[in-house]
Parts: structure tokens; sequence; C-alpha cells
């Protein structure tokens, strides 16, 4: 038999069973993809990571992420989360202030700020902008009318590794209305070839109010998004939905109205970030186990 360690955390949050949990397993050698995608959909989370040896000097690890239906290339809670773990277990690399993980999408660096309960940060990939998708359909497809969108803003699809179609709506009250139909967003993401999920925010005095469906990947509604806050901070600038006070830094709140509280970190690096967008936040330890399988060759 053989015996798999992994912690799980929290991410985006100072407190154990808020924010997005997280399994991390320590070491993936020997598994091949279809174990490491039946792991992922026992564990039942948002995501599961598998850490392996770094294939390059210019990183600490190489990391796969997986939902519970889908191999990402990219995504945010997994990597703070990750991070925090090779930093706690003293792997190689990974106790210096900054570092970077290998993923599918490439090297993503992270950055750690000081203090017995440090902040981590991910450096966002870079972020482009797609098409655009009919309002009404969209907000269809979110259980919300035409009305509930913010007037002049267009659905559209923004991404920085992991499709989401961006959807502003009036305030907080009605991201908490949505309800996704996952027929109807079907059908508004025909065209797409990848996995596509549906972000819902309104704009706030200190950031956003966010909410994200992803019933492709196999997460009804997730809790925390990471790889989405990037590209938020780059839609709401672009629309004129940053906070007027300071464009540059502020929180995404998600995961609220599903008992998750999660605060997502942004900083805007260079006008319209153009040197980059960093997201951040805090992790909690909540627990470690052993899986144990059939026997793999490592």
């Amino acid at each position: 038999m053989t015996q798999l360690a992994y912690s799980v955390v929290d991410v985006f949050t100072q407190h154990a069973l808020e924010g997005n949990a997280l399994a991390v397993f320590h070491d993936g050698r020997g598994l091949d993809e279809a174990a490491m995608q039946r792991i992922a959909r026992e564990m039942n989370l948002s995501e599961t990571t598998f850490v392996f040896p770094a294939s390059t000097p210019d990183a600490a690890a190489d990391v796969r992420i997986f939902t519970p239906n889908y191999e990402l290339p990219f995504a945010g809670h997994p990597t703070i989360g990750t991070a925090w773990v090779l930093r706690r277990d003293r792997i190689a690399g990974a106790g210096a202030r900054a570092f970077a993980l290998r993923e599918p999408i490439g090297l993503v660096p992270v950055r750690v700020d000081e203090g017995d309960d440090p902040m981590i940060w991910l450096r966002t990939p870079p972020i482009a902008f797609a098409e655009t998708f009919d309002v009404a359909s969209a907000a269809a497809a979110a259980g919300l009318a035409a009305s509930d969108v913010v007037e002049g803003v267009p659905a559209q699809l923004v991404t920085a590794g992991n499709p989401n179609v961006f959807l502003a709506v009036r305030d907080a009250a009605t991201v908490d209305r949505a309800e996704i139909d996952a027929a109807a967003f079907k059908r508004l993401v025909a065209a797409q070839t990848r996995p596509t999920c549906l972000f819902v925010f309104a704009a706030t005095p200190s950031g956003a109010y966010s909410r994200m469906f992803a019933p492709e990947l196999g997460v009804v509604e997730d809790p925390a998004t990471g790889s989405a806050t990037g590209p938020l901070a780059a839609f709401m600038m672009r629309y004129g939905l940053a906070p007027a006070a300071d464009g540059t830094r502020f929180v995404s709140e998600q995961g609220t109205k599903m008992r998750r509280r999660s605060l997502l970190h942004v900083q805007v690096h260079g006008e319209h970030g153009a040197d980059g967008i960093e997201v951040g936040g805090h992790v909690a330890p909540v627990a470690s186990g052993v899986m144990t399988l059939p026997e793999v060759s490592r």
C-alpha cells in the first residue's frame, strides 16, 4: 500500500473553517494524471494540489492543480496555500521571502510579507480580455435580470489562465441573489473550448463583493478565486469600477453568502496594472492526514 501525506489549509482567511479549503499532497511522485484526478474527486474541494520536486532551478517546486473534474493550468488559492505548506515544511527555496512555483501555465512568482502570520502574494499571469456577451443572457445565467447589471458595463470573458465571464451588478444584495442556471450558462459559453466560470460582483468602497460559479469544473460555487481576482481588478479598472480613493490596493470579499468568508487582497503595480497585479491572502492550517492507496511506484 502507498501512504500519501497531505495537509488541509484554509486560504484567504486567518480563521480555520472560513476561506477556501485546499488539500495539498506533499509528494505526488508516482501518481499519474488519472490517479490525481480521482484523488481530487475524493477530496471534493474546489482544488487539490500535488507537489513534485522542482524540474528547473528557478522554482521551489512543481505543482499540479485539480478540481473534482478538471486539471487547471493555474489557480490562486492553491498557489498561496501550497506556498504556505512548503514554507512550513522548509522545502528548499520556499523559505525565502520570494520564490516561484512551476505550474502548468509556467512559473508563478510568490512573495511573503514579514510577520508571524504573513500574507502570501502571487503575481497574476498575463491577463487577456476576450469576447463580450449579451448582458441579458449573462444575467439570466446568474438568475438575474438585465436591469440588475451596471449600465454601460459589458459581460465579458477575461482570463489569466482560467476563463471567467465577469458580470458587474448593482450592489451586494444583488450578488447574494445570484443563483447559477447551469443550462443557461452552458448555452452562453457554448463556443468556448475550455471550462468557463461565471464571476458575479458588485463594486464597493473597499473593492468588490464577489461570487464565482464553476459548474463545468465540478464546483457549484467557489469560496475564493485567486486566479480570477487579478482579472477582476483589470476589469474594474477598465470600466471605472475600482475604488476611487486608491485604485492600486483593494480587497475582494468572496464566499460570504456560502458562510466561507474570504478576503482576497489586490496590489496593482503601474498604471492599470502595466507592471503586474498581485493577489494576496492569509492561510489558516486545519488538518493533516495520510491517504492509503494501492501500491504506486515511486
